[in-house]
Order: C-alpha cells, then sequence, then structure tokens
C-alpha cells in the first residue's frame, strides 16, 4: 500500500467533516445541500470511477414520473396514498433539478412524451383508457396540468411507426442530456468547494464513537465525522444487508437520421422499454423484465438476447423500412426493490444511505440526495 505524503494528507483528508460516496446525482445533490447550508464544511465525494459510474450518465435522459401503465401496475402493489406520495416527489424532484442546474444547462427539452400499444395489447390499452380520467384528476394537484394524459392516435402516422395501434400523451414530462446535467452538477459542486476524487473504491465503513473511518480498495483508511453512502444500484457491496437489488439496463444509440420525424420520449411495456430522439438520432433501451435473471446484477455488459429484442423493437415499429444504422451500445446500473420509494435513512450513528431509485433517478436523485445530506446535518 502506498501511504500518503503528509502534503496529500494535509491538502485532501486532514479533518473531514463528511464523506460522500458515489458521484451520481444523488451524491452530487447532497454535496451540494451540505455546503450550501453549512459553507465552513469539509466535504469529500468518492466515486469509484473515471466518470461517474452507475446510471446518472448511462440513462436516457428521461425526466418523467410515470406512464399509465407503470402508475396503474404500482396502483396494483400499493396504496394510492403511496403511489401519488412518489409521483408528487418525482415532480418536485424535477423541478428541484431544473432550479438547481438550470434548463439550458440541462439541454431540457418539453416534446412530451408517450404510451405505445401493440394492436394484441387491446385488453391493457382499454384499462388503461377505463382509468385515465382518475389519474388526470389525482396528477392535476401535483402538476397544475388538468389533462396530464390524452389519446393521441393520429400522431402515429406522423411519427412513421409499424404495428403501433394506439398512443397515449403524457403533456408534462420532458427530455434532457445527462451528460450534461452531470457535468453541470459537478461544477456546481467544485465552485462550492467540494472535493471530488476519482478512481477510489471504497469497500466497508467503520462508525465508531469517534467517526467513521472509510477502507479503500487500496489500503487508505479516510476518517470523517459522517459518511453517506449514495451508490444506489452498488449499494449492497456497501452495505449487503439493505433490501437493494442491481439492475442492468442496455441502451443503444443510432447515427444520425436525415429528416427524423420523431420527437419526445416513449414508453413502452410499463416503462420496461423506452426510447427517445437525442437531435436526430434514436435512443433506445430495456427491456430486462424479459431476462430478469440476466438482468439482476451490478456487471456492465451488453449480451445478445437483449440486443436482438431491442434491434427488433427499433426496425419492426420505430423505424420500420428504414436502412438505420447503430453507433453505440452500452449500459448502466439501477437500483431497485420490492418497493419504489428511495431508501433514505440513517444505517449507525455516522453513516446514512440515499439509494435505490427504482430507474427514476432524473426525477428523484436531487431530492433523495439532499433528503440524505439533512441526517447528517
Amino acid at each position: 500500500m502506498m501511504q500518503w505524503s503528509h502534503w496529500e494528507w494535509d491538502t485532501w483528508f486532514r479533518d473531514t467533516d463528511v464523506v460522500i460516496i458515489g458521484c451520481g446525482i444523488v451524491g452530487l445533490s447532497a454535496a451540494i445541500f451540505l455546503k450550501t447550508h453549512v459553507n465552513n464544511l469539509r466535504v469529500i465525494l468518492l466515486e469509484n470511477g473515471t466518470l461517474p459510474s452507475g446510471a446518472s450518465t448511462r440513462n436516457a435522459g428521461f425526466a418523467c414520473f410515470g406512464s399509465v401503465t407503470e402508475l396503474l401496475d404500482d396502483l396494483a402493489q400499493s396504496s394510492e396514498n403511496e403511489v401519488f406520495d412518489l409521483v408528487e416527489k418525482r415532480w418536485r424532484g424535477l423541478q428541484r433539478l431544473r432550479t438547481l442546474a438550470g434548463d439550458t444547462a440541462l439541454n431540457y427539452e418539453t416534446h412530451g412524451s408517450y404510451e405505445m400499444f401493440k394492436p394484441d395489447e387491446n385488453v391493457t390499452f382499454d384499462e388503461c383508457m377505463a382509468r385515465m380520467e382518475f389519474l388526470n384528476k389525482k396528477i392535476a394537484p401535483i402538476t397544475g396540468e388538468q389533462q396530464t394524459f390524452s389519446l393521441t392516435d393520429e400522431q402515429i402516422s406522423r411519427f412513421g411507426f409499424a404495428g403501433i395501434s394506439h398512443l397515449i400523451l403524457n403533456r408534462s414530462e420532458g427530455q434532457l442530456h445527462t451528460g450534461r446535467m452531470m457535468q453541470t452538477l459537478i461544477q456546481l459542486a467544485r465552485e462550492k468547494g467540494v472535493q471530488i476524487l476519482n478512481g477510489i473504491n471504497v469497500e466497508t465503513l467503520e462508525d465508531s464513537s469517534n467517526g467513521v473511518i472509510i477502507h479503500t480498495k487500496n489500503g487508505w483508511e479516510i476518517k470523517a465525522q459522517k459518511a453517506l453512502a449514495a451508490t444506489n444500484g452498488f449499494t449492497r457491496r456497501l452495505l449487503p444487508d439493505l433490501k437493494v437489488t442491481p439492475a442492468r439496463n442496455q441502451v443503444l444509440i443510432t447515427k444520425p437520421i436525415e429528416n427524423l420525424p420523431i420527437k419526445g420520449c416513449f414508453h413502452y411495456d410499463k416503462g420496461y422499454v423506452y426510447f427517445r430522439n437525442v437531435g436526430n438520432r434514436i435512443l433506445l433501451g430495456g427491456g430486462r423484465n424479459r431476462h430478469r435473471e440476466q438482468e439482476t446484477t451490478d456487471t456492465f455488459g451488453i449480451t445478445q438476447n437483449i440486443q436482438n429484442y431491442l434491434k427488433k423493437m427499433l426496425h419492426d415499429h420505430i423505424l420500420p423500412n428504414q436502412n438505420v444504422e447503430i453507433e453505440r451500445w452500452w449500459s448502466g446500473i439501477l437500483g431497485i426493490g420490492e418497493r419504489k420509494s428511495p431508501i433514505v435513512r440513517k444505517v449507525s450513528e455516522n453513516v446514512a444511505v440515499a439509494a435505490r431509485l427504482g430507474g427514476m433517478g432524473v426525477a428523484i436523485g436531487t431530492l433523495t440526495g439532499e433528503e440524505g445530506a439533512k441526517l447528517l446535518l
């Protein structure tokens, strides 16, 4: 193990008040919140990857709070209060993120979002139509929009889809550039004096009456008064008893497409499949529910069966009869659980956790980070 020099210890690690593990949207939001409210705190943010790893820079950039089928699925498993409290938190989180970072920096666009249905899904579609008025009434006090969801089948031909029989519009959702989002949050954190150290793999947290010792893979012991685990899909590596299950999502993006008519975000199959335009490209991802055991992992990677499924979706339904080339594939790691609400609580006297974003990190990451930070004050 290489020991610190006096200069390294004195510059980066001396008298540390708070260590945050995870430089995603949650960790950065927590760090910004702490430094905003207590400016003289010495806050260090540790990130395993060279870039923020996990989901924050590897997702689709949906500024969303739930499609009709997703919300109806949630209502089948949870109470109305739980479901719409979480919808409100997602909505407030999106507004908080937009206020914190600014729409220009986020490259925020308001093209709305659409849920698509195939001809053999009429039973599901009919249920959605039957419950749409109920959902609109429940969501109206949250968003201020009286008719969040509406049928918009006339858009199918304009977008050029094939094998799609119905579209339901959510006029309150948007899209953003998650790379620019993270770049902006990193800049805001650094401007407030947060130290961000990359390439540090935290293995264990040791809490005591004298504070927390953070043990790293390279043998370093970083001492702090308090610590926050903001590791989402990787939380069980650090806190194995927490009910956070990793889930891998695979994603593709096409090469530029001339005269692309598609604008907005699109959901399919209870939100398990999603796509959007990124300028004149299509980004498409998901499908993990078709191979749950395979995709319940915190290991990055691309698999042939998911690739085949997404390519079939792309060529058969989204861009039919077009010679479209795929430019890049990647994957991201989500943190999910039996319940969709985040885990934000203390796990010991000086250690807290803010994790399990359920695939809605863009929506709830900012508020979740701020809630985690409050536990340390």
